[in-house]
């Protein structure tokens, strides 16, 4: 997935998104509850990590009153099947482009618009299993965040991006 434009339309990514979590789940035997579908369509409706309290005050706006613990269970069961990931750094939760395929979370997050896409790279996988093994580990999980600019946000202002002298350049 790449970053999408700022004025991007998000509807066809969250129909999508409902699509293929209503699959997988069915081909799981897991069942996509009309809460996790909520949840799940609210972490799509931007491409910015959401955290859980968000989360549940947007589902107080939309009419559905639900506690933290549920929020939370929903959540996990979202993670358990791999329809999100979690963004540690920003407390929160992206939805994940590719839920049908094994794949550990490497996000990249805007730090000008906020955004959040994910990073398909085989080669990254293939480094830190090469690099896991040199030292014995086996590496059941892992989550990369990088922080940078985004396209939009790269090209908007350059000259408020530029490098500091402890930033690596390119």
């Amino acid at each position: 997935m790449s970053f999408p434009s700022l004025s991007h339309d998000h509807t066809d990514c969250i129909a999508a998104a409902l699509d293929t979590a209503e699959r997988e789940c069915q081909r799981r035997g897991a069942r996509l509850t009309a809460l996790r579908r909520q949840v799940l369509a609210l972490v799509w409706d931007s491409h910015r990590p959401i955290g859980a309290y968000a989360l549940l005050d947007r589902l107080g706006q939309s009419g559905r009153a639900a506690a933290p613990p549920t929020v939370y269970r929903a959540l996990d069961f979202l993670l358990d099947q791999g329809l999100i990931h979690r963004v540690p750094s920003r407390n929160g939760y992206i939805g994940c482009t590719r839920p049908d395929q094994p794949h550990s979370g490497r996000i990249l997050l805007c730090l000008g618009c906020g955004q959040a896409s994910e990073l398909d790279s085989p080669a990254l996988d293939q480094a830190i299993a090469t690099a896991s093994a040199a030292q014995g580990f086996l590496p059941r999980h892992h989550t990369l965040e990088v922080e940078g600019l985004c396209p939009a946000c790269r090209d908007a202002k350059p000259s408020q991006h530029e490098i500091r002298p402890n930033e690596p350049s390119e």
